[in-house]
Protein backbone atom coordinates (compact mmCIF):
# COMPACT_ATOMS: atom_id res chain seq x y z
CA UNK A 1 0.00 0.00 0.00
CA UNK A 2 1.31 3.44 -0.98
CA UNK A 3 0.20 6.51 0.99
CA UNK A 4 0.24 9.62 -1.20
CA UNK A 5 -0.76 12.96 0.32
CA UNK A 6 -2.73 15.14 -2.11
CA UNK A 7 -3.75 18.74 -1.38
CA UNK A 8 -4.92 19.91 -4.81
CA UNK A 9 -8.43 18.94 -5.96
CA UNK A 10 -7.27 19.30 -9.58
CA UNK A 11 -4.55 16.67 -9.15
CA UNK A 12 -4.88 14.16 -12.05
CA UNK A 13 -4.38 11.25 -9.67
CA UNK A 14 -7.89 11.94 -8.34
CA UNK A 15 -9.59 11.71 -11.74
CA UNK A 16 -11.57 8.56 -10.84
CA UNK A 17 -13.33 10.45 -8.03
CA UNK A 18 -14.12 13.72 -9.76
CA UNK A 19 -17.74 14.97 -9.98
CA UNK A 20 -19.41 11.89 -8.54
CA UNK A 21 -22.82 13.54 -8.16
CA UNK A 22 -25.95 11.53 -8.91
CA UNK A 23 -26.75 13.64 -11.97
CA UNK A 24 -23.26 13.19 -13.37
CA UNK A 25 -23.23 9.40 -13.22
CA UNK A 26 -26.95 8.62 -13.51
CA UNK A 27 -26.68 9.10 -17.29
CA UNK A 28 -24.31 6.18 -17.75
CA UNK A 29 -24.94 2.56 -16.97
CA UNK A 30 -21.29 1.50 -16.86
CA UNK A 31 -18.90 4.24 -15.73
CA UNK A 32 -16.08 4.86 -18.16
CA UNK A 33 -13.05 2.64 -17.73
CA UNK A 34 -14.88 -0.31 -16.21
CA UNK A 35 -14.82 1.13 -12.69
CA UNK A 36 -17.27 1.63 -9.87
CA UNK A 37 -17.01 3.51 -6.58
CA UNK A 38 -17.26 1.82 -3.18
CA UNK A 39 -17.91 4.19 -0.27
CA UNK A 40 -16.93 3.57 3.39
CA UNK A 41 -14.43 1.13 4.85
CA UNK A 42 -17.16 -1.43 5.51
CA UNK A 43 -18.32 -1.48 1.89
CA UNK A 44 -14.75 -1.53 0.59
CA UNK A 45 -13.99 -4.46 2.88
CA UNK A 46 -17.00 -6.39 1.56
CA UNK A 47 -16.00 -5.66 -2.03
CA UNK A 48 -12.46 -6.93 -1.45
CA UNK A 49 -13.80 -10.01 0.37
CA UNK A 50 -15.89 -10.76 -2.72
CA UNK A 51 -12.74 -10.74 -4.84
CA UNK A 52 -13.07 -7.25 -6.29
CA UNK A 53 -9.82 -5.38 -6.85
CA UNK A 54 -9.31 -1.73 -5.84
CA UNK A 55 -7.55 0.52 -8.33
CA UNK A 56 -7.01 3.21 -5.70
CA UNK A 57 -8.50 4.65 -2.50
CA UNK A 58 -9.25 8.26 -1.60
CA UNK A 59 -9.31 8.75 2.16
CA UNK A 60 -9.66 11.65 4.56
CA UNK A 61 -6.82 12.03 7.04
CA UNK A 62 -8.68 10.86 10.15
CA UNK A 63 -9.65 7.55 8.47
CA UNK A 64 -6.17 6.52 7.34
CA UNK A 65 -5.53 3.97 10.09
CA UNK A 66 -8.58 1.84 9.24
CA UNK A 67 -7.72 1.85 5.55
CA UNK A 68 -4.12 0.89 6.29
CA UNK A 69 -5.34 -2.16 8.18
CA UNK A 70 -7.75 -3.06 5.39
CA UNK A 71 -5.18 -2.80 2.58
CA UNK A 72 -2.12 -4.10 4.44
CA UNK A 73 0.10 -6.12 2.15
CA UNK A 74 -1.30 -4.70 -1.09
CA UNK A 75 0.24 -2.21 -3.54
CA UNK A 76 -2.93 -0.12 -3.79
CA UNK A 77 -2.28 3.64 -3.99
CA UNK A 78 -4.07 5.50 -1.19
CA UNK A 79 -4.61 9.22 -1.74
CA UNK A 80 -4.84 11.03 1.61
CA UNK A 81 -6.72 14.32 1.31
CA UNK A 82 -8.14 17.06 3.57
CA UNK A 83 -11.93 17.12 3.97
CA UNK A 84 -12.37 20.15 1.73
CA UNK A 85 -10.40 18.53 -1.07
CA UNK A 86 -12.53 15.36 -0.85
CA UNK A 87 -15.68 17.45 -1.19
CA UNK A 88 -14.25 19.59 -3.98
CA UNK A 89 -13.25 16.51 -5.98
CA UNK A 90 -16.40 14.43 -5.56
CA UNK A 91 -18.99 17.20 -5.55
CA UNK A 92 -20.58 16.16 -2.24
CA UNK A 93 -19.72 15.91 1.44
CA UNK A 94 -17.89 12.63 2.02
CA UNK A 95 -19.14 11.59 5.46
CA UNK A 96 -17.81 8.05 5.63
CA UNK A 97 -14.16 8.87 5.17
CA UNK A 98 -13.09 6.66 2.28
CA UNK A 99 -13.89 6.01 -1.35
CA UNK A 100 -12.37 3.24 -3.44
CA UNK A 101 -12.16 3.15 -7.20
CA UNK A 102 -12.81 -0.54 -7.91
CA UNK A 103 -12.21 -2.52 -11.09
CA UNK A 104 -15.59 -3.71 -12.31
CA UNK A 105 -15.70 -7.53 -12.50
CA UNK A 106 -17.04 -9.33 -15.54
CA UNK A 107 -20.66 -10.34 -15.03
CA UNK A 108 -21.40 -14.08 -14.87
CA UNK A 109 -23.71 -15.78 -17.32
CA UNK A 110 -27.40 -16.20 -16.54
CA UNK A 111 -26.92 -19.96 -16.38
CA UNK A 112 -24.17 -19.61 -13.78
CA UNK A 113 -26.28 -17.31 -11.61
CA UNK A 114 -29.28 -19.64 -11.75
CA UNK A 115 -27.26 -22.76 -10.96
CA UNK A 116 -28.41 -24.06 -7.57
CA UNK A 117 -30.84 -21.18 -6.99
CA UNK A 118 -34.45 -21.62 -5.85
CA UNK A 119 -35.61 -18.06 -5.23
CA UNK A 120 -34.56 -15.33 -7.66
CA UNK A 121 -35.45 -11.64 -7.66
CA UNK A 122 -35.78 -9.91 -11.05
CA UNK A 123 -35.65 -6.10 -11.21
CA UNK A 124 -37.13 -4.65 -14.39
CA UNK A 125 -36.16 -1.09 -15.36
CA UNK A 126 -35.81 0.38 -11.85
CA UNK A 127 -34.42 3.88 -12.30
CA UNK A 128 -33.73 4.84 -8.68
CA UNK A 129 -30.35 3.62 -7.47
CA UNK A 130 -31.57 3.75 -3.88
CA UNK A 131 -34.33 1.27 -4.69
CA UNK A 132 -31.89 -1.04 -6.44
CA UNK A 133 -29.61 -1.01 -3.41
CA UNK A 134 -32.51 -1.56 -1.01
CA UNK A 135 -33.80 -4.45 -3.13
CA UNK A 136 -30.37 -6.11 -3.00
CA UNK A 137 -30.29 -5.68 0.76
CA UNK A 138 -33.70 -7.33 1.00
CA UNK A 139 -32.51 -10.13 -1.29
CA UNK A 140 -29.47 -10.76 0.89
CA UNK A 141 -31.36 -10.57 4.17
CA UNK A 142 -34.47 -12.49 3.21
CA UNK A 143 -33.16 -15.49 1.36
CA UNK A 144 -33.01 -14.73 -2.36
CA UNK A 145 -30.33 -16.81 -4.03
CA UNK A 146 -29.72 -14.44 -6.93
CA UNK A 147 -30.81 -11.17 -8.54
CA UNK A 148 -31.32 -10.50 -12.24
CA UNK A 149 -31.53 -6.96 -13.60
CA UNK A 150 -32.97 -5.86 -16.93
CA UNK A 151 -30.96 -3.98 -19.58
CA UNK A 152 -32.43 -0.60 -18.54
CA UNK A 153 -32.30 -1.16 -14.78
CA UNK A 154 -30.09 1.22 -12.78
CA UNK A 155 -26.57 0.01 -12.10
CA UNK A 156 -26.27 -2.12 -8.92
CA UNK A 157 -22.62 -1.05 -8.67
CA UNK A 158 -23.37 2.66 -8.81
CA UNK A 159 -22.07 4.39 -5.66
CA UNK A 160 -25.52 5.07 -4.16
CA UNK A 161 -26.79 1.55 -4.92
CA UNK A 162 -23.77 0.00 -3.23
CA UNK A 163 -24.07 2.34 -0.24
CA UNK A 164 -27.79 1.69 0.33
CA UNK A 165 -27.24 -2.05 -0.04
CA UNK A 166 -24.54 -1.77 2.69
CA UNK A 167 -22.32 -3.82 0.42
CA UNK A 168 -24.72 -6.76 0.12
CA UNK A 169 -24.64 -6.26 -3.66
CA UNK A 170 -21.30 -8.08 -3.41
CA UNK A 171 -22.65 -11.14 -1.64
CA UNK A 172 -25.73 -11.95 -3.74
CA UNK A 173 -24.95 -13.48 -7.16
CA UNK A 174 -26.37 -11.27 -9.90
CA UNK A 175 -26.17 -10.50 -13.59
CA UNK A 176 -27.81 -8.35 -16.22
CA UNK A 177 -29.93 -10.24 -18.74
CA UNK A 178 -30.55 -9.16 -22.32
CA UNK A 179 -33.68 -10.13 -24.19
CA UNK A 180 -36.77 -11.07 -22.14
CA UNK A 181 -37.56 -14.00 -24.44
CA UNK A 182 -34.12 -15.55 -23.94
CA UNK A 183 -34.30 -14.99 -20.18
CA UNK A 184 -37.71 -16.67 -19.99
CA UNK A 185 -36.40 -19.64 -21.96
CA UNK A 186 -33.45 -20.07 -19.58
CA UNK A 187 -35.59 -19.61 -16.47
CA UNK A 188 -38.11 -22.22 -17.61
CA UNK A 189 -35.34 -24.60 -18.67
CA UNK A 190 -33.89 -24.29 -15.17
CA UNK A 191 -37.29 -25.15 -13.65
CA UNK A 192 -38.38 -21.69 -12.48
CA UNK A 193 -41.94 -20.43 -12.35
CA UNK A 194 -42.03 -16.71 -13.15
CA UNK A 195 -44.22 -14.76 -10.73
CA UNK A 196 -44.90 -11.10 -11.54
CA UNK A 197 -45.74 -8.87 -8.59
CA UNK A 198 -48.41 -6.55 -9.98
CA UNK A 199 -51.96 -5.24 -9.64
CA UNK A 200 -54.28 -7.34 -11.78
CA UNK A 201 -57.86 -8.57 -11.65
CA UNK A 202 -56.67 -12.16 -11.99
CA UNK A 203 -53.76 -11.85 -9.53
CA UNK A 204 -53.28 -14.42 -6.78
CA UNK A 205 -52.77 -13.00 -3.29
CA UNK A 206 -49.24 -13.43 -1.95
CA UNK A 207 -50.32 -15.47 1.07
CA UNK A 208 -52.25 -17.91 -1.14
CA UNK A 209 -49.33 -18.24 -3.55
CA UNK A 210 -46.83 -18.73 -0.74
CA UNK A 211 -48.94 -21.48 0.84
CA UNK A 212 -48.41 -23.72 -2.20
CA UNK A 213 -45.30 -22.19 -3.70
CA UNK A 214 -43.49 -23.97 -6.50
CA UNK A 215 -40.01 -25.30 -5.85
CA UNK A 216 -38.29 -22.58 -7.87
CA UNK A 217 -39.58 -19.02 -8.19
CA UNK A 218 -38.37 -16.04 -10.18
CA UNK A 219 -40.10 -13.00 -8.64
CA UNK A 220 -40.35 -10.01 -11.01
CA UNK A 221 -40.58 -6.45 -9.72
CA UNK A 222 -41.34 -3.48 -11.99
CA UNK A 223 -40.13 0.07 -12.26
CA UNK A 224 -41.22 2.82 -9.89
CA UNK A 225 -44.57 4.34 -10.89
CA UNK A 226 -45.40 2.40 -14.05
CA UNK A 227 -44.76 -1.07 -12.68
CA UNK A 228 -44.04 -4.03 -14.94
CA UNK A 229 -43.95 -3.78 -18.71
CA UNK A 230 -46.45 -5.63 -20.86
CA UNK A 231 -43.59 -7.88 -21.99
CA UNK A 232 -42.78 -8.87 -18.41
CA UNK A 233 -46.43 -9.53 -17.57
CA UNK A 234 -46.85 -11.66 -20.68
CA UNK A 235 -43.75 -13.62 -19.71
CA UNK A 236 -45.09 -14.40 -16.23
CA UNK A 237 -46.64 -17.74 -15.37
CA UNK A 238 -48.52 -16.16 -12.46
CA UNK A 239 -49.39 -12.65 -11.32
CA UNK A 240 -49.15 -12.16 -7.56
CA UNK A 241 -50.32 -9.22 -5.46
CA UNK A 242 -49.78 -8.14 -1.86
CA UNK A 243 -53.16 -7.59 -0.13
CA UNK A 244 -53.33 -3.95 1.03
CA UNK A 245 -55.41 -1.97 3.51
CA UNK A 246 -56.14 1.64 4.35
CA UNK A 247 -56.81 2.72 0.80
CA UNK A 248 -53.17 2.11 -0.21
CA UNK A 249 -52.85 0.23 -3.50
CA UNK A 250 -49.13 -0.58 -3.48
CA UNK A 251 -45.76 -0.30 -1.70
CA UNK A 252 -42.44 1.13 -2.75
CA UNK A 253 -40.76 -1.43 -5.01
CA UNK A 254 -37.98 -2.31 -2.57
CA UNK A 255 -40.48 -2.62 0.31
CA UNK A 256 -42.70 -4.83 -1.82
CA UNK A 257 -39.70 -6.99 -2.71
CA UNK A 258 -38.89 -7.42 0.99
CA UNK A 259 -42.45 -8.43 1.85
CA UNK A 260 -42.68 -10.91 -1.02
CA UNK A 261 -39.25 -12.43 -0.38
CA UNK A 262 -40.08 -12.89 3.29
CA UNK A 263 -43.30 -14.67 2.43
CA UNK A 264 -41.73 -16.90 -0.20
CA UNK A 265 -38.59 -17.79 1.74
CA UNK A 266 -40.50 -19.33 4.65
Amino acid sequence: MHLEHVTDAADPRLADYRNLTDTALRRVQEPQGGLYIAESAKVIERAIAAGHVPRSVLVQRRWVTGIQELLAGTDTPVFVVPDDVAEAVTGYAVHRGALASMHRPELPSLADVLDGARLVLILEDLIEHTNVGAAFRAAAGLGADAVLVSPRCADPLYRRSVKVSTGTVFQVPWTRFGDWADAVTELHAAGFEIAALALSDDAVSLDTYAASRPDKIALVMGTEGDGLSRTALDAADTVVTIPMRGGVDSLNVSSAAAVALWALSN
